[in-house]
């Protein structure tokens, strides 16, 4: 099982993620979504397209940003279409 862990909590667990620019993305369905707010946050990439972000909340700290995916990719980048990665001290346990 991979597991997304911050602040000791496990945001998103799944038996597969798909990798990208050593980046595990998760899927939707393996969040744990109490513990994710959307934000207003929106960077583009060259090949992935427009990406969005969520905010972690856990045991009432935020941590800013710290999510992101992309609801309509590029076709270079369609099997990561609304799957979720994480940065900012978020740790990948495998």
């Amino acid at each position: 099982m991979i597991k997304a862990v911050w602040n000791g909590t496990v945001v998103a667990e799944s038996e597969r993620t798909e990798i990208v620019e050593g980046n595990h993305y998760f899927p939707p369905e393996t969040l744990h979504t109490e513990h994710f707010q959307s934000s207003d946050k929106k960077t583009v990439c060259p090949w992935k397209g427009v990406a969005h972000y969520y905010s972690l909340i856990v045991d009432g700290q935020s941590n800013v940003n710290a999510a992101w995916y992309y609801p309509s990719p590029k076709p270079e980048a369609k099997r990561i279409a609304g799957m979720v990665a994480f940065w900012k001290g978020v740790l990948i346990e495998k």
